[in-house]
């Protein structure tokens, strides 16, 4: 196959670096599988608009960066920036994620804006950054600055958050279903919701209701359920 790649400072063809099979029965339907152990692999399905591919092992960094459509399932691991930069489509990892989940490459301004990412493991830190649009589902747990400088959008974090969620946010949902230290003090506490609904479906609470970041001119809404951490009743208080 003649499509031209990066190994290091070299151009080199396609099929000189993997043993490709390509199966057209299905039409314009195009499936790519990828399989083997491809973390040092870059770039895989940046900018796709459509199709399928699908990686039967880990992936390396920027997988899905800027791409519109399509689908993308990760039956491993996937290293940072995964849907770096998404407009729309789909990608879901069955392992875990790495750092800057769906968050843009140093320097660039244009987080996510549209599709999905569902990671079923845990995530790394600074997942959404400057997200714009669309949904970040994690199953796992995340690291710190979750949402941080986020404009719109929703990221739901079903485990816990190791902190700083929200830093710099203007806009957009952050839900965390587990344990997190501590609450950032430029949000500010508006109630209790029983749940939050994310596309018809409802995340049971109770959830405390923060809005932020006010140092920031914010009013994002930082939910966090209230079972999973009783050390912040002390904000009750300023509901009275």
């Amino acid at each position: 196959m003649r499509l031209k790649v990066w190994e290091g400072n070299k151009r080199r063809d396609l099929s000189d670096l993997f043993d490709i099979k390509v199966d057209w029965s299905n039409g314009d339907e195009i499936t790519i599988s990828l399989n083997g152990d491809l973390i040092k692999v870059r770039m895989v399905g940046a900018q796709m608009s459509k199709g399928k591919i699908v990686v039967n092992g880990n992936i390396g960094m920027h997988l899905g960066e800027g791409m519109s459509g399509g689908e993308i399932i990760v039956e491993g691991y996937a290293d940072s920036w995964a849907g770096g930069s998404m407009k729309g489509g789909r990608i879901e990892i069955k392992g875990s994620a790495g750092d800057y989940l769906g968050a843009p490459y140093r320097g660039s301004p244009e987080g996510m804006r549209g599709g999905t990412i569902i990671v079923h493991g845990d995530a790394g830190r600074e997942v959404g950054c400057l997200m714009r649009g669309g949904l970040i589902r994690v199953y796992g747990s995340v690291r710190h600055f979750v949402g941080v400088n986020m404009i719109d959008g929703t990221i739901l974090v079903h485990g816990d958050c190791a902190g700083k969620a929200g830093g710099g946010m203007r806009g957009g949902r952050i839900i965390i279903c587990g344990y997190i230290p501590s609450i950032l003090p430029t949000f500010t506490i508006e109630d209790i919701r029983p749940s939050v609904s994310i596309d018809g479906e409802k995340i049971p609470g109770p959830f405390y209701r923060f809005i932020g970041d006010i140092a920031d001119g914010g009013d994002g809404r930082l939910f966090i359920s209230k079972p999973k951490n009783p050390h912040l009743a002390f904000y009750e208080k300023y509901l009275e």
